[in-house]
């Protein structure tokens, strides 16, 4: 069956098109090139509206233990979102920790066909895949997560060779299906377990005698040698402590030009002046991202009401657990590999502190030059839950509105800002390479991301509006696969989309060593770590796609 969309304002940046009316023509899951021999199936109108490929949220956290943690204690949450069952829909509930079914069809309503898990933690990756699974619609992947595991880290010890390495990262991301390689406060969630409190960048971990600087380099080496596509995924040291944006500079120079993607930066971008003693970093740290071009970052941007922060990052959730709104948060252990740690918390506007995170957000984005080497996240759900896109969106092509609500906030933080007198405002362009052409590009994915020939037909059409959060709020269409799953901002099928995943090259002797470690300190057995494609696949809930190595990988 031939669909054909007509006459949109097609926004497609991989392919240079800005603002270009034209036709898209739809067959089989795919776009294709127009007929010869001009036959269609199925006409849609879509003249005078904006047409774009589906939206790639590339950093949202949407499975694994810590979510998982996140919805059960947090009842509340549930009660003040609930999905009624229809013959179409199964019931779901959830806001800031939203439940499997809730977040597909969310996602969906508001045009984003794709999101990934940032931190898959290896031994527990079946569970995060199965609650990935059950998430309808949208395709998923997710990041590995290494880095303060207990073999790795006695493999930098032993001073092992790099090759070493790249063999066990390429058999962890193979076994454990992901997509790229994530760390988290490198070597301190470790640290924490040997009563720790803060690991800098050059500080050794007082067990292994091993920096978080030599870890991240060792890993994006890893990931650069494999040919895996998505740079190293950092979350740095000292998350959310003021004076990190001297860790954060330092931490872009240390890694020596290799690819790495810095995430949350504002939680990273953090001063200490003023009588607060807490002041704004962005301008040094957008300065050496623009200067730096082997940096990516995406935002992580605070926006205000009640969350839950969740995060592998076990050292930095204890040091906020006082702070908990509610008062209740859980921090644990996980193997010999990690740890998480769940910690509600409101954000409020007349807080300074809360106020001037919402600054630096902005800041960052509006002074980072290119679109194509920044990514619009809240870090779900840490910054705030992911259905507030839209808002965030109309923060950054808006300058009227920012500036309606920046006047609004805590006063002492206002003064401690330039962002009134920030007069860029992104584009639909530029919105189109941040949640679509770029963050496709980013995670390797070659069939997404754009509306070209050969690409997966995941499209969204929105009715133009000044109003920016009215108008990413609700499309008139979303497609996934070439099926029509919304109809003016509403599910009307759902649908089941594919896990995305790399498998590096490795050598098999790594799994000699690897065997011999689990039978004596994992509670499981390295058979059962592995998931099978097949599992991937079950019950005929999508699909798996192995995306191909950059060139200079091994395979």
């Amino acid at each position: 069956m031939l669909k054909k969309l007509t006459g949109g304002r097609i926004f497609d940046p991989e392919h240079g098109l800005n603002d270009v009316v034209g036709d898209i023509y739809i067959r089989d899951g795919r776009i294709v090139d127009a007929p010869t021999d001009g036959k269609i199936d199925e006409e849609i109108d879509v003249r005078g509206k904006v047409i774009m490929s589906g939206a790639i949220d590339m950093h949202t956290h949407i499975g694994g233990g810590k979510v998982n943690i996140a919805r059960t204690m947090l009842p509340e949450d549930h009660a003040e979102a609930l999905i009624e069952r229809t013959e179409l829909m199964r019931s779901g509930c959830g806001h800031a920790a939203p439940s499997t079914l809730t977040t597909g069809y969310r996602y969906a309503e508001m045009g984003y066909t794709a999101g990934f898990e940032p931190a898959v933690l290896p031994v527990n990756a079946r569970q995060a895949h199965m609650e990935m699974h059950d998430t309808p619609i949208i395709d998923k992947g997710g990041y590995a997560m290494l880095g303060s595991d207990d073999f790795l880290l006695r493999m930098m010890a032993a001073n092992e060779d790099q090759e070493a390495i790249n063999n066990y990262v390429a058999w962890t991301m193979t076994h454990s299906q992901a997509i790229g390689l994530k760390v988290v406060n490198p070597g301190g969630i470790n640290a924490f377990k040997f009563n720790q409190r803060q690991l800098d960048l050059d500080e050794k971990n007082s067990f292994y005698n091993v920096s978080p600087r030599e870890i991240l380099q060792r890993l994006s080496r890893a990931v650069t040698e494999l040919g895996v596509p998505h740079p190293l995924h950092v979350h740095g040291c000292n998350l959310g402590v003021p004076g990190n944006k001297d860790t954060t500079l330092d931490t872009i120079q240390g890694i020596e030009g290799l690819p790495m993607h810095l995430t949350h930066i504002q939680f990273h971008s953090y001063g200490t002046e003023g009588d607060f003693k807490f002041s704004s970093g962005a301008a040094e740290i957008a300065e050496s991202i623009n200067r730096n071009k082997n940096i990516t970052v995406d935002v992580g941007q605070i926006l205000f009401g009640q969350t839950v922060t969740a995060s592998g990052d076990n050292m930095r959730q204890f040091a906020g657990a006082p702070h908990a709104h509610p008062n209740k948060w859980v921090c644990m252990d996980i193997e010999c590999d990690a740890g998480c740690g769940v910690v509600p918390f409101k954000y409020k506007d007349q807080s300074f502190v809360n106020a001037l995170q919402w600054m630096i957000g902005l800041e960052t984005f509006l002074m980072v030059d290119d679109p194509w080497r920044i990514f619009l996240t809240t870090d779900h759900p840490n910054g705030a839950p992911f259905t507030s896109y839209p808002h965030l969106i109309k923060l950054l092509m808006d300058k009227s509105f920012r500036n309606d609500m920046l006047s609004t906030l805590h006063p002492e933080a206002q003064n401690a800002t330039h962002l009134a007198s920030m007069d860029r405002e992104y584009s639909l362009y530029d919105i189109a390479i941040m949640t679509r052409a770029g963050a496709a590009k980013l995670v390797g994915l070659a069939d997404r991301g754009h509306l070209g020939v050969g690409a997966a037909a995941d499209i969204t059409v929105y009715t133009d509006d000044t109003d920016r959060e009215k108008m990413f709020s609700k499309p008139d269409y979303v497609f996934k696969d070439g099926e029509m799953v919304v109809r003016n901002g509403e599910i009307v099928k759902v649908t089941w989309g594919t896990t995305h995943v790399v498998k590096p090259e490795y050598d098999a002797s790594i799994e000699k060593p690897l065997k011999a470690y689990f039978d004596q300190y994992h509670t499981m057995k390295m058979g059962n770590f592995k998931i099978s494609d097949d599992e991937i696949v079950d019950d005929g809930r999508g699909s798996l796609t192995i995306q191909p190595l950059k060139q200079g990988g091994r395979l």
